[in-house]
């Protein structure tokens, strides 16, 4: 039986007039690895009145284990400059199919 699909909300405050820097870095950065080591990502969609970055991260199997993996990963700590530093919130959301 194959492992179910987890999902997480992920939004973000951005640095206040850094937004569109952050979609970029994000864009060329972390979607591109996320990608690579297996998950799935809906979005981005950006709330420019708030600067507010929101997107979706989905995994098959172990999302937490995955997500530790990637941030620990080499590409993701040689990452320069690091897309992090932009952002000033986060929420996290666990999503389930009611």
């Amino acid at each position: 039986m194959a492992a179910a699909v987890r999902f997480q909300l992920r939004d973000y405050t951005v640095v206040d007039g850094r937004l569109d820097e952050f979609v970029h870095e994000w864009r060329e950065r972390v979607l591109p690895l996320r990608i690579a080591l297996g998950f799935s990502v809906v979005g981005p969609w950006v709330e420019r009145e708030t600067n507010r970055f929101v997107w979706v991260l989905g995994f098959e199997g172990d999302i937490e284990a995955a997500d530790e993996a990637y941030y620990t990963s080499e590409e993701r700590r040689t990452f320069d400059p690091d897309p992090a530093r932009l952002i000033a919130e986060i929420r996290q959301v666990w999503l389930e199919t009611p």
